[in-house]
């Protein structure tokens, strides 16, 4: 008896490939990165120690780490003119379109550029790793008129990355905040982004090839952009009452709203959300908003109450980076800068033990027809 082909819109449930990298354990309720759960990582750890054990498989010590960092700041800078590049694009350029233009662009800079033995890859995900929150920053403050910020090697990454994006240095606490909403952005199994690095790469093509195609796919709004969609809502409704109106509004109308429900986790909230909603009442407190984290909070409910769904990362996400000052239409280049790291790891594993994709179609259309 023939096999029978499964056929699964959106590939709900398809087994793509096998990795060592990170697993979502929904029953669990846990996101496993190389073995750690990744929320106990964020609450215990800082990004640069999730960058050295998606990479090299290990937590760092101390002295990796601060090598590590010594690197990153060794790679801040961009070529010569390269910012030449962002003042030729039309001013009102989406900045996930800048941002896959100047990684695009940063393949011709790189005189290993077909290299994939598994180490390079490594020191190229470093390079990457330094460049693009530069890249992220500056791309946006040149299509606005404004002067690029050059890093500051005193800082420590995320707290660079975040002055670079605001001109001003952020406190210990805000680069904290910010740090942590890297880790969780960081890596997350199997989206449509990482599925799409690995498809590039499964043809040999390089990691600059992938990384583009990457920024294409967490372009659409079905993938990211979310985070932005929700601070919108969040200003549209203004307040408590004004926000659930919109919320009911929405609802009436059968309209998508984002920030809510998850491909994966389907009927719990995401664990990532439940962390930067602590966060968020913190900052909010400090700053003397608790209006803000009162409304998300109450649109949390309401969308629990009324529909089943709970928040994901992006509903919570989106107001700590409006607190600490980010503009946004930078929330979803700052996820895409946060999950280079991952992308990264997926792509340096797919080289290392490559299957070229290509699966096969479910066909609808006719047969039979002659001319």
């Amino acid at each position: 008896m023939a096999e029978q082909t499964v056929y699964k819109p959106g590939l709900d449930g398809i087994i793509a490939t096998e990795t060592n990298i990170s697993y979502l354990d929904v029953d669990a309720e846990e996101i496993v990165i190389r073995g750690y759960e990744l929320i106990e990582l964020a609450e215990n750890k800082q990004y640069l120690d999730l960058v050295h054990l998606l990479l090299r498989g290990e937590l760092p010590t101390n002295s990796e780490k601060a090598s590590l960092e010594e690197e990153l700041k060794r790679e801040y800078s961009l070529p010569e003119n390269f910012f030449n590049l962002f003042e030729l694009l039309p001013e009102q350029t989406h900045p996930m379109d800048a941002l896959r233009t100047g990684i695009s662009a940063l393949a011709g800079h790189d005189t290993d550029l077909n290299e994939r033995e598994e180490e390079q890859t490594k020191h190229k995900a470093i390079r990457l790793l330094a460049k693009i929150p530069n890249i992220v920053a500056n791309s946006y403050h040149i299509l606005h008129h404004k002067q690029p910020v050059a890093p500051k090697q005193e800082l420590p990454y995320s707290a660079n990355f975040l002055y670079m994006i605001t001109g001003k240095e952020p406190t210990e606490k805000e680069a904290a905040y910010f740090d942590q909403s890297l880790m969780v952005y960081s890596e997350h199994e199997m989206p449509n982004s990482t599925f799409t690095a690995r498809v590039i790469a499964s043809t040999n093509s390089d990691i600059y090839g992938s990384l583009t195609g990457a920024v294409a796919s967490l372009k659409g709004n079905l993938h990211g952009g979310a985070n932005e969609a929700v601070m919108y809502m969040l200003l549209e409704g203004k307040t408590i009452d004004g926000f659930r109106n919109l919320l009911y509004e929405k609802l009436r109308n059968k309209e998508k709203i984002m920030g809510f429900g998850h491909r994966v986790y389907m009927k719990k909230m995401d664990p990532r959300a439940a962390l930067m909603k602590e966060a968020l009442r913190e900052l909010a407190e400090e700053k003397g908003r608790m209006d803000l984290y009162e409304m998300c909070d109450a649109g949390e409910e309401l969308m629990r109450e009324e529909k089943g769904l709970y928040p994901n990362l992006d509903y919570y996400a989106a107001p700590v980076y409006y607190l600490l000052d980010i503009p946004i239409d930078l929330y979803t280049p700052i996820f895409y800068a946060a999950r280079t790291v991952g992308l990264c790891a997926h792509i340096s594993e797919q080289h290392a033990n490559n299957k070229l994709f290509r699966p096969r179609v479910h066909y609808t259309g006719p047969r039979n027809l002659h001319p």
